[in-house]
């Protein structure tokens, strides 16, 4: 306790190391407190079902780590990760055996498509050509620089709808409503509400722009990775040093909260202004995910071909079905037929023994349900692949509550640090022009609760160490 530090971090998962490795960078001292025994946060690995199997505890697929400005920057490459692409970013199967497919190339995807594939390419391409424009500033602190504003202009004239309504305005068949209801559905939210079209469209352009990378030997390497460029530059991580209380900390000019909005009040509450406070602990959280890894005797067996392509199966069926599906967890019920995300890794056997697969998949649930629905989700899975069942040799669930043990940050089992509504994606945590800093004096958040929200970037912690720079670290 009797050594100061610059800036002290609470959490190590990517946004608490962006924001450390973003201080270090600029030449400033840095501790990082983690309360695990391991770093990464949502980003760690493990054998979860059986040896030799290597699972990811939550975030697996990197689709915003090519356009993420922060970690494009860092030399990832040279401190031991490996990106790994599929043939595809993602598909979506119907019950008549064929499948949308997302691919790198918009024609490719657009053939998949039928007579929605030059709406798909009308939607998409002027976005995709834009990308390196709009990647900066979606990514970037709220409100965003206008240094591109038709590109910005012509994204968010899409983007403030709804996932139904872009949908049924842009496309006839249910191949590519399918297709854009499943990527939009990773907003977590049900399908009607403004601003969901704003997730489909940025995870669908990152898809095409980039592509849905995985990290070779499971999402710890990316962690890992950043965990070794933050100590090349001097910066300390003690693991299994729990925070309770902001006042345990070593004296420092400035703390980073990498924590969600009431787990900031918990930490600093006797010290902040009531009215933030409040504020902080009326933050809503979305509903939870339930969680399943299967070690496999061999690849999904996918009635739609397009399928083996894909990294990322969103399962559910018709616009309609999965728009049912994701309004049940908001309405307190379990979907019969969920929502299913699923993530395959036939194009990269190094997760499992020779021979062997590795797969898991999630659907939305009431926030903090702890209702076994493993069957429900193999069932969709089964319905779009037949004899999945067969390949199935060990498996692992969690739920929300299970979640959360692994993570204090998914609270409830909520994967986004806060639900994504309008108003807490306008407001997050809240209303204000710097959403990081608090009203106490060196005092910041950097989590997935701050803009742009959710996924694995380091936007939120980069973002908020450069605020943390200018404001009290000159």
């Amino acid at each position: 306790m009797g050594e100061s530090y610059d800036a002290v971090v609470i959490g190590a998962g990517p946004n608490g190391l962006a924001a450390a490795i973003t201080l270090a960078q600029a030449g400033r001292s840095v501790l990082v407190r983690e309360a695990n025994a391991t770093v990464g946060g949502s980003c760690r690995s493990a054998e979860l079902t059986l040896p030799g199997f290597i699972h990811d505890i939550c975030s697996t697929v990197q689709a915003l780590a090519l356009a993420s400005p922060f970690l494009r920057g860092q030399p990832l490459a040279e401190h031991g990760l490996e990106l790994v692409h599929p043939q595809a970013s993602f598909a979506h199967p119907q019950d008549d055996g064929h499948a949308g497919v997302a691919y790198r190339s918009v024609d490719q995807t657009a053939e998949t498509l039928g007579r929605d594939g030059v709406a798909w390419k009308k939607l998409f391409g002027p976005l995709v050509r834009d990308w390196e424009k709009l990647a900066p500033a979606l990514l970037g602190p709220l409100p965003p620089a206008p240094k591109h504003p038709f590109a910005l202009a012509n994204f968010g004239l899409k983007a403030l709808r709804s996932a139904r309504s872009l949908a049924e305005g842009w496309f006839e068949g249910e191949h590519a409503k399918g297709l854009f209801a499943g990527v939009a559905a990773h907003s977590i939210a049900p399908l009607e509400w403004t601003g969901t079209s704003a997730f489909g469209l940025v995870l669908g352009t990152s898809a095409h722009a980039g592509g849905w990378p995985v990290a070779r030997g499971g999402s710890q390497k990316l962690a890992d990775a950043l965990v070794s460029i933050l100590r090349s530059l001097g910066g300390r991580i003690e693991t299994q040093a729990r925070v309770d209380n902001i006042d345990e900390l070593p004296p420092s000019k400035v703390i980073l909260c990498d924590v969600t909005a009431r787990q900031l009040a918990k930490l600093a509450g006797h010290k902040l202004p009531a009215r933030y406070t409040k504020r902080l602990q009326s933050f809503r959280y979305g509903p939870g995910v339930h969680k399943v890894d299967w070690a496999l005797s061999e690849p999904i067996p996918w009635k739609a071909a397009g399928c083996r392509d894909a990294g990322t199966i969103h399962l559910g069926g018709t616009f309609d079905e999965l728009s049912s599906a994701e309004r049940d967890p908001w309405e307190g019920r379990f979907a019969e037929k969920p929502y299913v995300l699923l993530v395959q890794y036939p194009f990269e056997p190094s997760r499992a023994p020779a021979g062997k697969h590795t797969a898991w998949a999630y659907c939305h649930v009431p926030h903090g349900g702890d209702l076994d629905v493993t069957d429900r989700i193999e069932r969709q899975v089964e319905r779009f692949a037949p004899g999945f069942k067969d390949t199935i040799i060990a498996r692992s669930v969690m739920t929300p509550s299970e979640m959360e043990r692994h993570n204090a940050n998914l609270i409830g089992g909520d994967i986004t640090g806060g639900a994504n509504m309008f108003s807490q994606i306008l407001a997050r945590p809240v209303l204000g022009l710097n959403p990081y800093k608090t009203p106490l004096k060196g005092l910041y958040l950097c989590s997935s609760s701050t803009p742009p929200g959710g996924g694995v970037h380091g936007m939120c912690g980069h973002n908020a160490a450069r605020i943390a720079l200018r404001n009290e670290l000159k």
